[in-house]
């Protein structure tokens, strides 16, 4: 039998969205959980099938017929992980480029969450039986740190936690040009390209989007820049900063031929040829999901983005 959720609209939710609100409601759903639920029209309020921009009103009843979970497919894979920190709550891995995060259309294996599954013999099913203990990702060809909850209370806490932006995410990224200021705000909403879907882009109509950025080191032409999440949308620093005129070395899809502006040969051709976006996950700050107690974890830069950084110092 399908998982049945009653909610009654309490009144700080009045006038919200309903795709919003049943991510509030029920911390395990994430808006693009609670938007399929709706395309699925398996949500009514007020006993009636009801659109995500639905605007809510105090004590109306939300009612949502939730799908039996499928069986998951994904099976264990013996993939090296290099773990930074592990308890029996959480995982934090530092992960390297090429690793995609979770199975999709054209990496059904091979993924994290197939190592995880190696790893963690008690993982399956935990936040869902297609991202097992997934709370956020990486692109695939991004680095860096990224946490893994290891029991639903840890998923639902951590999922939450992200949700209230209580979870500080800093980046290092060499980037294309050097900043007039050594710090800065892009303040940008993002939303998928209005005709090339498989790409973002600042769109007015987007979700709205926020990166602080501060200047680490200059180059010629080229800039280390730390760069600190207060959202965490798909491709946000890449787009953001690309939207600046600063976008990410090795980008296969926002930087275009910027290193063709560079005057010295070798340095141009170092990124000309740099094989992915030049982008580290390198420090995270969260609250463990079990004690409360504040936990801040780094991780080195990968030696592609030191060897880089190595010959742009060099001059």
């Amino acid at each position: 039998m399908s998982p049945h959720h009653r909610f009654t609209v309490p009144p700080e939710l009045e006038a919200e969205r309903l795709d919003r609100a049943l991510a509030l409601l029920n911390p395990k759903w994430s808006r693009s959980r609670a938007r399929r639920l709706l395309d699925e029209e398996r949500v009514t309020v007020d006993g009636r099938t009801a659109k995500p921009s639905l605007l809510l009103k105090t004590g109306s009843v939300i009612e949502v017929d939730e799908p039996e979970p499928r069986p998951s497919r994904l099976g264990p894979e013996a993939i090296d992980l290099d773990v930074v920190f592990e308890d029996e709550h959480i995982l934090i891995i530092n992960k390297p480029a090429g690793l995609v995060v979770h199975p999709a259309a054209g990496n059904p294996a091979g993924t994290l969450v197939n190592a995880l599954l190696h790893h963690c013999t008690d993982l399956s099913g935990i936040g869902g039986v297609e991202r097992p203990g997934i709370v956020h990702r990486l692109d695939k060809n991004t680095t860096g740190l990224i946490v893994v909850a290891k029991n639903d209370s840890a998923h639902r806490r951590l999922s939450l936690a992200f949700r209230r932006r209580e979870v500080s995410k800093t980046y290092l990224a060499v980037c294309y040009g050097e900043p007039r200021h050594s710090e800065g705000v892009v303040d940008a909403p993002l939303g998928r390209h209005p005709s090339q879907r498989q790409r973002m882009a600042v769109v007015q109509t987007g979700r709205a989007a926020r990166t602080l950025y501060d200047v680490q080191e200059r180059f010629e032409g080229v800039s280390l820049i730390a760069c600190r999440l207060i959202t965490g949308r798909t491709h946000q620093i890449r787009v953001h900063m690309a939207h600046i005129g600063h976008a990410v070395v090795g980008d296969p899809v926002y930087a275009g031929r910027q290193w063709r502006a560079l005057l010295q040969p070798r340095l141009a051709a170092a990124c000309r040829d740099f094989p992915r976006q030049a982008l580290h996950a390198a420090r995270l700050e969260i609250s463990h999901p079990a004690s409360g107690e504040p936990m801040t974890f780094e991780a080195p830069l990968p030696r592609d983005m030191t060897r880089l950084l190595e010959l742009l110092r060099s001059g």
